[in-house]
């Protein structure tokens, strides 16, 4: 292992090829980038004997501040080291050449140089992450809205993606959850009111599997995370193992804030003919950045006044 490198860097500039020619000039410095066929990457930063692997997509990777791996702050941050998987679009990394990658990597012992090994992805990449999980037994899991396979005689109930239903998710590291079954622990983080990633949610259960609901985050969830600033504390929990139910809700309170949380709840109460409660959460909204829009709402809640006799 070497010292943590400094990987505070902006590759916002960048146009598609020359980002990833940065991507290959940073592995060449601090560990190794390679291709791993037309449709996927692989970036390795060697640091610290913590190890953060994580799976996303390049077009989520260069919307983040500085268009860089969302690992990348980590190895500078906590010293840790970085095992980043790059994918172009949804994949969800079905391809022979990834579980060739996973197979060296278990044949040279790589993971078992390290002291604590955590998987990290949200939705297509959160299923990677999961699956995947089983090359290092006794690592941990931090996925966000997986799905647990989309093998339509598994998971018919899920339309969002049937064009990727062609792809086979019934061979190697195929079933997610079965995949788990290794990890010493996995936290499956889902809106309990989305009724796919609920489901999905479902099959994940496992002794070893904590699932997480957090309600009225959507498809949005990362997201939310990022904007209620607990996205980081909660991966660097998972990473020591921290991770339960009375640190999430500590961390969770935060949503109260979260302007585009209460805009969810508010809507949902709408939903729901829940009048009452959609004016309380507007009322509560008045004290956050976005008060003016919760504003107009207490006024479009307010009931219209009676005519006189």
């Amino acid at each position: 292992m070497t010292d943590a490198p400094d990987l505070d860097i902006d590759l916002a500039d960048l146009g598609p090829s020359e980002w990833l020619a940065a991507l290959d000039d940073l592995g060449e410095e601090h560990g190794y980038f390679q291709n791993l066929g037309p449709a996927h990457h692989a970036l390795f930063i060697d640091a610290g004997k913590s190890l953060l692997v994580t799976f996303e997509t390049l077009e989520a990777a260069r919307r983040t501040p500085g268009a860089t791996p969302r690992g990348l702050d980590f190895v500078t941050r906590n010293g840790w080291s970085l095992l980043s998987f790059l994918s172009d679009g949804d994949t969800w990394f079905r391809d022979p050449a990834v579980y060739g990658t996973f197979d060296r990597l278990v044949d040279d012992g790589f993971f078992e140089e390290f002291d604590r090994v955590l998987f990290l992805g949200e939705g297509a990449c959160g299923y990677a992450a999961c699956a995947f999980s089983v090359a290092a037994p006794g690592a941990r899991v931090l996925a966000l809205r997986p799905q647990a396979t989309l093998d339509p005689e598994v998971a018919g109930w899920d339309r969002r993606h049937l064009a990727a239903r062609r792809r086979d998710f019934t061979s190697r590291y195929g079933y997610a959850p079965d995949m788990l079954d290794g990890a010493a622990q996995a936290h499956v983080l889902y809106d309990p009111w989305s009724t796919p990633d609920a489901m999905h949610a479902a099959l994940c259960r496992r002794s070893n599997v904590a699932l997480v609901p957090c309600p009225h985050t959507g498809a949005r969830l990362d997201t939310l995370l990022d904007q209620m600033g607990i996205a980081t504390p909660l991966v660097e929990a998972a990473m020591a193992g921290g991770l339960d139910r009375g640190s999430f809700a500590r961390h969770w309170r935060a949503r109260r804030d979260n302007p585009a949380w209460l805009r969810n709840l508010l809507r949902r109460a709408e939903q729901l003919g829940r009048p009452d409660l959609a004016a309380t959460v507007a009322h509560y909204g008045c004290n956050t950045r976005d008060a003016a829009w919760f504003s107009r709402k207490i006024a479009e809640l307010a009931p219209e006044p009676t005519a006189a006799e």
